[in-house]
């Protein structure tokens, strides 16, 4: 089958890709470029696991081609830690339990990571609505609500700001985007 190049930013990190034009980005973060935090779930929508911001919004990206995104900027979870430094949503899901088993966990971070990036500032019912595409099978979303309303009141719940990567993600990448260059 035929390839076509895709150049996008992921995590702040350039990459350019030869991908079949069939691929799913889910597949493309996962497979080609080690980004695993990324969950398949359903592809179907059905489920958010696979929820990433595409240009700085959330999208599931198991209905998303890989070559919808050229040109794009794309955040996963792996992105939102600052180093050793949890981001303050990642930090709230620790702090009040917000998982379980953790398969929904990036999904979840990742759509109030956008919710809060449009409003700061959510009710529990506007949180609860927020989420309402991300299904989680494990709790009964109370402690999830609530690490979201907390990581609102630290005011930084919605605050993405790139970061560079560490040196260990940089050379990964770079040993990654080596093996799958023509």
């Amino acid at each position: 089958m035929s390839t076509v190049p895709v150049r996008l930013t992921v995590n702040g990190q350039r990459h350019e890709v030869e991908v079949e034009p069939r691929l799913l980005l889910v597949h493309l973060l996962r497979d080609n470029l080690g980004l695993t935090g990324t969950h398949v779930g359903c592809d179907t929508t059905n489920c958010g696991a696979c929820t990433v911001h595409l240009d700085g919004e959330a999208v599931k990206s198991c209905t998303v081609l890989a070559v919808q995104a050229d040109g794009a900027e794309v955040r996963t979870i792996e992105g939102m830690a600052d180093g050793d430094k949890l981001h303050p949503l990642q930090e709230a899901f620790w702090n009040d339990h917000g998982l379980q088993c953790g398969y929904c966990t990036p999904g979840m971070i990742m759509a109030a990571a956008d919710l809060l990036q449009r409003n700061p500032n959510p009710t529990e019912e506007e949180v609860r609505h927020g989420l309402e595409g991300n299904l989680c099978r494990c709790t009964g979303y109370h402690n999830i609500v609530k690490a979201v309303l907390d990581a609102a009141k630290m005011g930084e719940g919605g605050t993405l700001e790139t970061p560079a990567p560490s040196p260990q993600a940089a050379q990964t990448a770079e040993a990654v985007a080596g093996e799958i260059q023509p």
